[in-house]
């Protein structure tokens, strides 16, 4: 059975950008990113969450993060240079991104909103991420991600 193209797999068609795909069941309701991870069969530290926030500018900021790590609003700050950082409320996300909760990518939101991935990306030799859809993950290149996003490395979570 074909797989429904989302915006995220006809983004990286057209721009001729290589990925595998990885869906994994669900009723309908999102799961958290160990779930999805687990469901993939990969390790969370190779798995991504999108998270949208806003700075204290009222911009938006995009940060992508592992699945087992939590966001570290302090640095995510300085990432942007802001001030401050608190997470988008729930019922904002779809209105900025486009995505729903859990179907949530980095990659083809509604606009192109500054992006920081976790450092932890960029020694790895593919990232998975969303791919705009509940049930359904992309795997591709750190760099890759990076360009389709316009996005940036930097430390951005909570040291265990």
């Amino acid at each position: 059975m074909a797989e429904q193209k989302t915006n995220v797999l006809r983004l990286l068609d057209q721009k001729k950008i290589p990925y595998e795909t990885h869906a994994y069941p669900h009723d309908g309701e999102p799961v958290d990113g160990l779930t999805a991870a687990a469901r993939i069969g990969r390790d969370p530290a190779v798995v991504f969450k999108t998270l949208a926030a806003r700075g204290a500018s009222r911009t938006c900021y995009v940060f992508v993060i592992p699945v087992g790590a939590e966001l570290d609003l302090k640095k995510a700050a300085r990432s942007v240079g802001e001030k401050s950082v608190a997470m988008l409320p729930l019922a904002e996300l779809t209105a900025m991104t486009g995505y729903v909760r859990g179907g949530c990518s980095p990659i083809g939101m509604k606009k192109n909103y500054q992006t920081v991935v976790d450092q932890s990306a960029a020694s790895l030799p593919t990232v998975i991420v969303s791919a705009g859809k509940i049930g359904l993950q992309i795997e591709l290149r750190p760099e890759d991600l990076l360009a389709l996003t316009r996005g940036s490395f930097d430390a951005l979570t909570i040291e265990g």
